[in-house]
């Protein structure tokens, strides 16, 4: 892609060192982002690494204030801490921030987009965006092209996610538990969650809230009514981790004003965009984790009337949480602004 009469963008990535910095890499590099100039940072820790981008490779920077000057575009994917210290610093440089943390979501001065659904929301723009959480950015994708057509009035969304959506950290201590298993061995103790998480679910996300609900699935219900612009859109979640490597995955029980039809559901989510349907019971063909990893799109199957309550539908969804969930998610709204002439 290239921008507005060729032009081309200074980009600096906060956490390039990072699973998701890596994946943003990656993908700017496929889509053929119009890159002018690339700046990678990261923590002093990491500061001299060199990584890898097209034909060579770059020497990523510790992150400091004077990082920005010159972007046009900072992308932060790093702690909630470096987002609310360097996505103000950032924008007063002149740069767009497009943010991956919690800290800016629930901003009301700071869009929280996902294309496919609320493009219009950039325009809004005060300098920084956010994009949302990598299990609630499936679920937007999966009820807005239904919504628009028959309004959903309550949702009960239950996630398995992925190891990846912790990080790099998390990854490693699945495999190690995993190898020690199968060599017969006591594991270490865990460091990433609070039990073991190889060959077990943990159905907490995030810290608990008085409320009952962790603060993952409080994120969950408050960005779907943000994005889809419901403010009072009834919503439950159950978050829960499991022992997949990447791709988070949802059930979903949704409820809407009129009678809904399966068959129409389908209908309405092949002509989505970034959503692929699978969904053929005689095959045994529906979303898988291992299927959407390393892929763009989200996937839904298992599309069926819920039969507990009239005008629902239950479905099943797949998607990788480091590309629609993260990276790609942030490059697509960039692509977004340059196509509205935003920068």
């Amino acid at each position: 892609m290239m921008g507005q009469r060729g032009k081309q963008y200074n980009v600096a990535v906060v956490g390039a060192t990072g699973i998701v910095g890596a994946e943003f890499l990656k993908i700017a590099s496929e889509r053929s982002f119009p890159l002018k100039g690339l700046k990678l940072l990261a923590t002093e820790r990491s500061a001299g690494t060199r990584v890898r981008f097209g034909e060579g490779d770059i020497e990523v920077e510790a992150t400091t204030p004077q990082s920005f000057a010159g972007a046009d575009f900072v992308f932060i994917s790093a702690s909630g801490a470096a987002s609310r210290e360097y996505a103000p610093v950032a924008r007063d440089a002149g740069a767009i921030v497009i943010d991956d943390s919690s800290v800016w979501r629930q901003d009301p001065s700071v869009p929280l987009v996902v294309p496919e659904v609320n493009a219009a929301d950039v325009e809004a723009h005060q300098g920084i965006l956010a994009i949302p959480n990598c299990s609630t950015t499936p679920l937007v994708m999966c009820l807005w092209p239904l919504h628009r057509r028959n309004p959903v009035t309550r949702i009960v969304a239950d996630t398995y996610q992925s190891v990846a959506g912790t990080g790099t950290a998390a990854v490693r201590e699945l495999e190690s538990q995993s190898r020690a298993w199968a060599d017969g061995r006591v594991p270490d103790a865990p460091t990433a969650y609070p039990h073991r998480i190889a060959f077990n679910l943990l159905p907490q996300i995030d810290v608990f809230m008085d409320s009952g609900y962790t603060k993952e699935e409080w994120k969950m219900m408050a960005e779907t009514r943000k994005i889809m612009h419901e403010p009072d859109l009834a919503l439950s979640a159950t978050c829960v981790r499991v022992p997949v490597f990447v791709s988070h995955s949802l059930a979903v029980h949704a409820e809407f004003a009129q009678p809904i039809s399966a068959a129409a559901v389908r209908e309405a989510l092949r002509d989505a965009p970034g959503v692929v349907v699978q969904d053929d019971p005689a095959t045994s063909t529906y979303p898988m984790p291992q299927d959407a990893a390393g892929r763009d799109p989200v996937y839904v199957g298992r599309i069926r009337e819920d039969m507990s309550r009239p005008n629902s539908i239950a479905m099943w969804i797949s998607s990788d949480n480091l590309r629609k969930g993260a990276a790609l998610n942030a490059i697509q709204i960039a692509e977004e602004m340059i196509a509205r002439a935003l920068v």
